[in-house]
């Protein structure tokens, strides 16, 4: 399947390693450069921010999702090329995941959590069959890969995780996977 379109779950935040924005601009740079559409969650601040305006300074294609409630606390973007906005959180990721032709979880907090359990989730369940990745920078998701890995080992799932994700350690080692 050919991924023109792909869904980016991350922070609003920037958090305290710099190598987190680092990523998210060199991925938004390479998505532009492969002509594939970000989707995300329509704010101009932290990874989220980063990865929207790598994409836009090189002439990419962004549109943005967000729920009426967060416009004020995620900063809304007005620079990108479509915002698309929602009555709550659940339309929101449902059309992201509507819209995207797979999903990316960068570094973020527990809303990037949620995303990426209820993707993975729906994966399991067959509701979608879209390919997952994980974005390891800086090691940030070690703990949450080993955690999915104990899961796995004691039988708590049905598939193992390597059907079910990819990760990946850079931005480059991602593309080459799209």
């Amino acid at each position: 399947m050919t991924i023109t379109t792909l869904a980016v779950f991350c922070g609003s935040k920037e958090g305290n390693n710099p190598v987190f924005c680092e990523h998210a601009k060199h991925l938004g740079y390479l998505l532009a450069k492969k002509n594939i559409t970000l989707i995300y969650g329509g704010g101009n601040k932290g990874i989220m921010g980063a990865v929207a305006n790598a994409v836009l300074e090189k002439k990419g294609k962004v549109i943005g999702v967000m729920p009426k409630l967060l416009s004020g606390i995620e900063h809304r973007h007005y620079g990108i090329s479509e915002l698309l906005e929602t009555e709550d959180m659940h339309t929101r990721k449902k059309m992201i995941y509507a819209k995207a032709d797979a999903a990316l979880i960068l570094p973020g907090g527990y809303g990037t959590m949620d995303e990426f359990f209820e993707m993975i989730t729906w994966n399991q369940l067959k509701i979608h069959n879209k390919k997952i990745f994980i974005l390891n920078s800086a090691g940030f998701y070690d703990h949450l890969i080993a955690h999915l890995k104990m899961m796995e080992q004691e039988n708590f799932l049905y598939k193992k995780i390597t059907t079910q994700l990819t990760i990946v350690y850079s931005p480059k080692e991602l593309v080459g996977e799209l």
